[in-house]
């Protein structure tokens, strides 16, 4: 979906695939079929966006055959959907029955990260539109945070530099450029927007710069106008933002609140749980260490890395930190100019919401994504985009 900024930007907007399991190639050819043209056609648009997430395996099969990338290009747009972004944070395995801690690896510390990365940028400039030529690539904030010392900083920052130097010679080859954004995690070295002013400033190349995750700036309780006006000083690009938002836990303290956030302890991913306080914040590194005992001061609101629908906000005494998106995308898109051209909606925990709020069918999962992206177009509207054909 595409939108004209009052400053006649064009802004768009697409969901990302990494809430359909898909390791392959042939994977990701049958969720274009089985899940994005239905959402597209829901929506009644001609053509959507997709922000895709490709594993390694589909990467490496698109990076070394020409013509496997033309054939996909060439579905995309038969079934009227179009790619400027890539999701390149998970590298393989995301709909396995136990992602935790598996999905920060490699890190980029790891000459597979650059590899991959690079692969998935190659890719990309494959798959923009014929009148687009800025696409982005969102990608881990180097490393989960333990074990992780000044000789890994060096690596990383040495195979960012390296890959900002692949982006330039691959601009200069297909005239397309693309930039590639840390996105700040509870609970990784980059946590929250101020973590990543230092090691983005260090490399100071305007094709590495940031990706904003609303429901990680939420869960670490970062003030959106704050956060983004730091970046800002700071001459931090943000390459995209992911809209999404995280459970919001009011009274933390009351038996009924522990035992609603209790059905949101699932087994497949990690949903780090903070909470601010006097002292500054505290957290777990998942929500089922908060519930046990008093791992948690629970005296103030807490907050789980859990992305929960945009429309559909969780029962009382739960909700979301919807307002948090809201803040936030005031301030990247509502301005005098946007701070970022590349909006993706990812909500990839439907099929880990508690068994009653799950889709059974594929139809109602695409009613759901499809009802997530009408409230972020009618966002983007109240702001003053226009919405175009």
């Amino acid at each position: 979906m595409r939108f004209r900024h009052p400053d006649g930007t064009v802004v768009h907007l697409a969901y990302c695939t990494n809430v359909h399991p898909a390791e392959t190639l042939d994977g990701v050819l049958a969720q274009l079929r089985d899940h994005c043209e239905p959402v597209r056609r829901r929506l009644g648009r001609d053509r959507l966006g997709i922000g895709l997430w490709l594993a390694r395996d589909a990467a490496h099969a698109l990076v070394s055959d020409p013509s496997a990338l033309r054939d996909l290009r060439t579905e995309l747009d038969r079934r009227g959907l179009e790619v400027v972004t890539l999701n390149g944070f998970p590298y393989e395995g995301f709909g396995a029955e136990e992602v935790k801690y598996r999905v920060y690896k490699p890190d980029w510390t790891d000459p597979e990260r650059l590899e991959h990365t690079t692969a998935l940028a190659r890719v990309l400039t494959g798959l923009l539109p014929d009148d687009v030529t800025e696409g982005s690539v969102s990608t881990l904030p180097l490393a989960w945070r333990t074990g992780y010392d000044d000789a890994d900083a060096e690596k990383a920052r040495t195979a960012l530099l390296t890959l900002a130097e692949r982006l330039d010679a691959l601009q200069e080859l297909t005239g397309r450029s693309i930039r590639v954004g840390l996105e700040p995690e509870p609970g990784c070295v980059v946590e929250t927007t101020g973590d990543a002013i230092a090691p983005l400033t260090a490399i100071a190349h305007d094709r590495i710069g940031i990706c904003v995750d609303t429901c990680h700036l939420a869960t670490s309780f970062e003030d959106p106008h704050t956060a983004l006006d730091a970046l800002t000083t700071a001459r931090v690009p943000v390459v995209k933002s992911q809209l999404s938002a995280a459970l919001h836990a009011e009274h933390p303290h009351l038996p009924e609140v522990r035992e609603a956030l209790a059905a949101f302890d699932e087994p497949r991913f990690l949903h780090q749980t903070r909470t601010s306080t006097a002292a500054g914040l505290r957290g777990t590194d998942d929500l089922g260490e908060a519930l046990a005992g008093d791992a948690l001061p629970d005296g103030a609101p807490w907050r789980a890395h859990f992305h929960v629908p945009l429309h559909a906000a969780p029962a009382a005494p739960l909700t979301s930190t919807l307002p948090v998106l809201k803040s936030a995308l005031a301030r990247l898109v509502g301005g005098p100019h946007p701070l970022t051209r590349h909006l993706e909606v990812e909500t990839y925990t439907w099929q880990a919401l508690p068994p009653a709020l799950r889709p059974r069918a594929r139809t109602q999962l695409a009613d759901g994504i499809a009802a997530e992206l009408t409230l972020a177009r009618d966002l983007l509207t109240d702001l003053g985009l226009k919405e175009l054909p």
